[in-house]
């Protein structure tokens, strides 16, 4: 079901709804309950898939119709973002977060301490896609574009949201410490002096991968996308 605008929204809106109606408490409790933890995570993980699958091959054949075109300019807009974006996709990827899945784990001794990326953002991961949908959003007036990097943008700030409310319900006070030494926005925290960036905690590794990887989105971004980086 491609090659329509229809079909692209239905796609995004499965990928996007679907991302929230699973991980609303009350319905996954019960499907997890039904199935087994493990085997809901796999069907959830798969489903994602799938309907990504469906939103990349819509988007695709979506026909062109430009609703604003604000000049080649825009194009510097992700060249300069998303070296950023990368860097915090990478550190939310990859050590443990109080925010990733399962990360409610971390608070059964005590409130943990905000260090490494969380001194950032307690959401490294969502914040770059944010930052990389919003970017893209810029550059790109179509509709097709607006529907997918749209979507995504919803999906990385309600998900942060979404996220920021299922701690604090489970985890009350514990969580409320840990969010007022944190913020959702990018060094929200650091400007407000509740915390200060730890850089050693963060490493050098991580934000070189994820630059490494800008580099390589760069080089290869009309192959991959169809779609050449004119600045």
């Amino acid at each position: 079901m491609t090659g329509t605008l229809t079909a692209l929204f239905l796609a995004v809106l499965a990928f996007v709804g679907g991302h929230f109606l699973l991980s609303w408490p009350p319905l996954r409790g019960k499907l997890a309950g039904r199935l087994g933890e493990p085997f809901f995570a796999g069907f959830y993980a798969l489903l994602m898939v799938l309907f990504l699958i469906w939103v990349v091959a819509a988007y695709r054949v979506a026909p062109p119709l430009v609703l604003w075109d604000l000049g080649r300019w825009t194009n510097v807009v992700p060249i300069v973002v998303m070296p950023v974006a990368l860097v915090l996709a990478v550190l939310g990827v990859v050590g443990r977060s109080p925010t990733l899945v399962g990360g409610d784990a971390m608070f059964k001794q005590q409130t943990p301490a905000v260090r490494g990326a969380a001194t950032i953002t307690r959401h490294p991961f969502l914040c770059g896609v944010a930052l990389w949908a919003l970017a893209h959003l810029v550059a790109n007036g179509d509709a097709a574009s607006v529907l997918l990097f749209g979507g995504m943008a919803v999906l990385a700030v309600g998900g942060m949201m979404a996220i920021d409310h299922k701690r604090a319900a489970k985890l009350g006070a514990a969580w409320a410490a840990y969010a007022a030494n944190s913020s959702r926005m990018p060094f929200g925290a650091v400007l407000a002096g509740r915390v200060k960036v730890d850089w050693a905690g963060i490493g050098w590794a991580r934000p070189l991968a994820g630059l490494v990887l800008y580099g390589v989105l760069l080089a290869t971004h009309d192959w991959l996308f169809g779609v050449p980086v004119v600045v």
